[in-house]
């Protein structure tokens, strides 16, 4: 995916306020290609030193408690790329990206990958490969969850899936059978 479909998601000079920003390569993209205004939130401090020295804009913050620092509809979109299973709130901190952007843009790994569920079910023994490539000791992941349950959650809370695309690796698949097919996906959300 290598944040191309999240690129083709965002128009043209729009803001963006991107969650978990890491070096803020995308942030940097995104200025590059479409114009965009974007800002930045890490807790890491050597990614908000690698942020500053690209002149990304970027501030420290911890993702579980929430979006605080900013007013309901001050973002055109708030991204949060391969982050959500890794906060300790994904429904607090869905709920507050739709708060603060008018469209919010959400990648995560799918766990109900069918190279996930034969290594579970047959080998007894966590998901380890190419897509998830952490031993269950030492992965930031602690929640494990499905296309299908990220649905179930938007659901409950009010916001609508718009667009989700499906990947296997870094290729995008036909939605037949996504929550079996896709390693990773990405989806454009909005509150209904």
């Amino acid at each position: 995916m290598k944040f191309d479909t999240i690129v083709d998601l965002i128009r043209e000079g729009s803001s963006v306020l991107d969650l978990g920003c890491g070096d803020c390569t995308l942030l940097r993209r995104l200025a590059e290609e479409k114009g965009v205004l974007g800002r930045g939130v890490d807790r890491e401090d050597h990614m908000i030193q690698e942020c500053i020295k690209k002149g990304v804009s970027v501030f420290h913050g911890d993702l579980d408690e929430g979006l605080k620092d900013h007013p309901t509809g001050s973002y055109d979109y708030v991204v949060l790329s391969r982050t959500l299973q890794m906060v300790h709130r994904p429904a607090f901190l869905l709920t507050e990206m739709v708060r603060v952007g008018r469209k919010a843009i959400v990648s995560f790994p799918n766990f109900a990958h069918v190279v996930n569920r034969l290594q579970l079910g047959i080998l007894g023994r966590m998901p380890v490969n190419r897509h998830i490539p952490y031993q269950w000791y030492d992965t930031p992941n602690i929640h494990f969850f499905t296309y299908r349950d990220f649905r179930v959650l938007c659901e409950d809370l009010g916001i609508a899936i718009t667009r989700s695309a499906f990947f296997r690796g870094d290729k995008s698949i036909r939605p037949l059978a996504p929550n079996l097919r896709a390693t990773d996906v990405c989806c454009l959300i909005e509150p209904v």
